[in-house]
């Protein structure tokens, strides 16, 4: 340390200034470490092939467009009276996305996950710097940062205000960016158990029902009163950070200079108990034995009789067998269960409560199959490193499209009762009885579209699931995934078109009598596709399963 490479930067600059301690050093050199690490996790994952590098750009694209949508808008809104309830308001349901959102969805990669970083001799303290600056480095910063510059320019009159707003935007990046890490490292232990990922079921479904609360209050404002109506909650949102550093630019640029400076300091204090809490459960990682792999003393249960009753509805051979694997993965296996419990969750509730409202449309009630349908995606991904069992008898294509039969067959099982009783509620709610054949043979036909999606897309973009952490794909992947479901949809939607079309000129001609035809259409349709759909997917399947099982077993 004390050679004449490392001497000026030991001994401060020659004109005499404080040198740095060699804590201060360490510190500076881990944060940079981490950083390159984090870049070279970044470039080893874009450089496996060209539809990683495509799958991530076309993701940053996506991402850039909307945050620079956000920004124009916020622009626009500069001088306008509602300008203060937007901005606080859209602060604080970002920061709840940071709080949440890299719990259940695609996010994470190994310079942010703490339990890898316990064998190390490394101290919280400098580690928490250091993980916080490589946090800044991603798709998800660069979205908040250029949503706060916006907020900051819509809030922003005057000099005082524009200088109150650069510490603003700096605040709220480094907030936002802290709750997420506190929240993850506090939740690690807790999801690395059984009892803990099965609460991640419960969680999924907060979120579910907390969406539909928004959408229905967005409803409500727009009905009674309009943005007047939030002018108490704005009021509290000044006070609340991290949207507080927002309230302050407001504040400022219309004089209050004591109440932004006060504004700051609460969101400054709450950045400050963040990371406190943040290097508190660091230490507690580093430091406490990890009690949940300790397995429960006690006699082994055996299966209830569900597997038996459950069984008649399966068909023979290998198809019921790989149908019956998926089921009890679904039941058993934690992060399974939560998307099987979010979907059901979502299918229901957007129908439902909006026809609860008589605001919605019969229509809805597709999004019961659309929901579950979504789980027919990434179907290797969900077996894991187990998949090597299910490849190691897999040697020819009818092989593949028994295996994926099963599958699709599990989904079928649930989904088909699910939808049916989805589109009569939903029915009964709106008193429109003569639209429930249509909607049921529609969600029909977007289920068979779905599962030859699906199955296609499992093929063609598997991608790993970690066992561990609430990161639901691996890292480098999370653009994959995006666009493995997203590009499924679009093309289940232009299969459905053919039956979409026909049901516009069923209404538009009026011949609604022969609505009822869209019943036994749809679910011919859907069948076809579904079986089409798992042949062609079957070659593909067979033919891929060495880059297919290194995909899966990357987490």
């Amino acid at each position: 340390m004390s050679g004449t490479a490392n001497g000026p930067a030991l001994h401060g600059p020659v004109t005499g200034g404080p040198a740095p301690t060699a804590a201060e050093v360490g510190t500076a050199r881990l944060t940079a470490l981490m950083v390159r690490l984090k870049l070279t996790l970044l470039g080893n994952g874009l450089r496996r092939s060209a539809g990683h590098r495509a799958a991530y750009v076309a993701s940053l694209v996506l991402v850039l467009l909307v945050a620079v949508g956000q920004l124009a808008g916020l622009t626009l809104l500069r001088g306008s009276a509602h300008a203060p309830a937007v901005v606080l308001l859209l602060t604080e349901v970002l920061a709840l996305g940071w709080a949440v959102m890299p719990l259940f969805f695609p996010s994470g990669d190994e310079t942010l996950d703490p339990t890898r970083l316990v064998m190390l001799p490394l101290r919280p303290a400098p580690l928490v710097r250091a993980l916080l600056v490589s946090s800044l480095v991603g798709i998800g910063p660069l979205f908040t940062l250029l949503l706060a510059a916006g907020s900051v320019v819509a809030l922003a009159h005057g000099a005082a205000a524009w200088t109150v707003g650069v510490v603003a935007l700096v605040l709220v990046l480094l907030t936002c960016v802290a709750l997420a890490r506190t929240v993850a490292a506090a939740n690690t232990r807790l999801l690395s158990s059984r009892r803990g990922r099965d609460l991640a079921v419960a969680s999924g479904l907060i979120i579910a029902v907390g969406a539909q609360v928004v959408n229905l209050a967005a409803q409500r404002l727009g009905q009674v009163g309009g943005m007047d109506r939030l002018d108490p909650l704005v009021d509290v949102l000044h006070w609340l950070p991290p949207a507080s550093a927002l309230g302050a630019v407001h504040s400022a640029g219309a004089g209050s200079y004591g109440r932004a400076a006060l504004q700051l300091a609460l969101c400054a204090a709450m950045l400050a108990a963040l990371l406190v809490m943040w290097r508190r459960s660091l230490t507690k990682l580093m430091t406490a034995p990890d009690g949940s792999t300790l397995a429960a003393a006690g006699p082994k249960r055996r299966d209830s009789g569900r597997s038996g009753a459950a069984s008649r509805l399966l068909p023979p051979g290998r198809p019921g067998t790989a149908a019956a694997r998926t089921l009890r993965y679904v039941w058993r296996d934690p992060k399974t269960k939560a998307g099987w419990v979010t979907s059901l969750a979502v299918g229901l509730l957007v129908p439902v409560v909006n026809a609860a409202q008589g605001s919605g449309s019969v229509y809805f009630a597709c999004f019961a199959a659309g929901m579950l349908g979504m789980q027919m995606y990434n179907q290797f991904g969900q077996d894991g490193s187990a998949f090597w069992m299910v490849a190691a008898t897999i040697s020819s294509p009818r092989d593949a499209f028994l295996e994926l039969c099963g599958r699709a067959w599990a989904l079928a099982v649930v989904t088909v009762p699910y939808a049916a009783l989805v589109s009569a509620l939903t029915s009964a709610l709106l008193g429109r009885w003569q639209g429930l054949p249509e909607v049921m043979g529609l969600s029909f036909a977007l289920l068979g579209a779905m599962i030859a999606t699906g199955a296609w897309s499992s093929a063609a973009f598997p991608y790993s699931i970690p066992q561990e952490g609430f990161k639901n794909v691996a890292p480098g992947q999370a653009g994959l995934a995006w666009m493995s479901i997203m590009g499924g949809m679009v093309a289940a939607a232009l299969i459905c078109a053919p039956l979409l079309g026909l049901t516009i000129w069923l209404h538009l001609s009026g011949a609604t009598s022969w609505s009822w035809l869209l019943l036994p259409l749809g679910t011919a349709y859907g069948t076809a596709a579904a079986l089409l759909g798992l042949r062609l997917s079957a070659p593909r399947t067979a033919a891929r399963l060495p880059e297919i099982l290194a995909a899966v077993s990357r987490g």
